[in-house]
């Protein structure tokens, strides 16, 4: 086995080691970046459903207040304010999901489906739970969820969702009687559920990481290629010439020239030495 071959077989095993190690690390690091780009637009979501629940509780619902005696409008729900925000998002978005599942709800298509029920459970179990974030499959692919619990924490809810006979009686035309009541204080009665799609900052993250592997493999190929050369030129050539010259000179043709090496590294040293024996089995 020659030397060259020796070297690239080496280069090549270290390239190995060091490329599964580096892309290992790197495949983690560019997951974990994605997952946290994915949860910070989950957070922000959840923080703009947030607000736009304070904006109509706090700035909507006064103004209307005469109005609701008369006629009840659901503008004035929070929970009703802040999905229809979120739906004007989804136009744009589908992918994207707010929802304030909720296990007694007043409207029907605020009801938890089995997996968000499942959420809803666990809050419930779990009182000092304020947030729960997971992954889960969806039609359009892999979706990231940040959850948080809806508590019944102003008694001033219990107006509407309390006992039926409290209720306003605009409320109870609009959305009946069946649905929405006997909520207690303190008790989890759903959750704010947002989903966001994993899919396009995971594939971003691959496109990253095979554009790294190459570009490492590139740079690679391109210094075992350099070593190769330098390989030749400085020890490969100078030892092939050095041989012939000992060989001959084995064989008995004295007549050999010296081998003309200048510098001072251990080739030139090797060549002075092979001349310095030449001569002397000449003598």
């Amino acid at each position: 086995m020659g030397l060259r071959l020796k070297f690239n077989l080496a280069m090549l095993l270290t390239f190995l080691v060091g490329i599964t190690v580096t892309g290992f690390i790197s495949f983690k690091m560019l997951q974990n970046n994605a997952r946290e780009e994915v949860l910070q637009q989950a957070s922000l979501m959840m923080e703009s459903a947030l607000s736009i629940r304070y904006y109509t509780v706090n700035e909507i619902r006064p103004l209307l207040t005469e109005q609701l005696k008369e006629n009840f409008l659901p503008q004035t729900v929070p929970a009703y304010a802040a999905t229809r925000n979120i739906e004007q998002l989804r136009l744009r978005y589908p992918e994207y999901s707010y929802k304030e599942a909720t296990l007694n709800p007043t409207n029907p298509s605020s009801r938890a489906t089995d997996w968000e029920t499942s959420i809803v459970e666990h809050f419930r179990n779990n009182s000092n739970s304020t947030e729960l974030i997971g992954e889960h499959n969806t039609a359009t692919g892999r979706s990231l969820y940040l959850a948080r619990p809806i508590q019944i924490k102003n008694e001033k809810c219990l107006v509407c969702h309390g006992k039926i006979e409290d209720a306003p009686e605009t409320m109870l035309a609009r959305y009946g009687r069946s649905n929405g009541f006997g909520w207690k204080v303190n008790e989890v009665v759903g959750a704010q559920i947002v989903n966001i799609p994993m899919s396009l900052p995971l594939e971003r993250a691959m496109t990253t990481f095979k554009a790294f592997i190459l570009s490492i493999s590139g740079v690679f190929i391109a210094i075992i290629l350099i070593l190769n050369y330098l390989l030749h030129a400085i020890v490969i050539k100078p030892v092939i010439n050095m041989s012939n010259i000992a060989e001959d000179v084995s064989m008995g043709n004295f007549a050999a020239p010296d081998y003309a090496q200048t510098g001072k590294d251990e080739i030139s040293r090797l060549a002075m030495s092979l001349n310095r024996m030449r001569r002397s089995l000449v003598s």
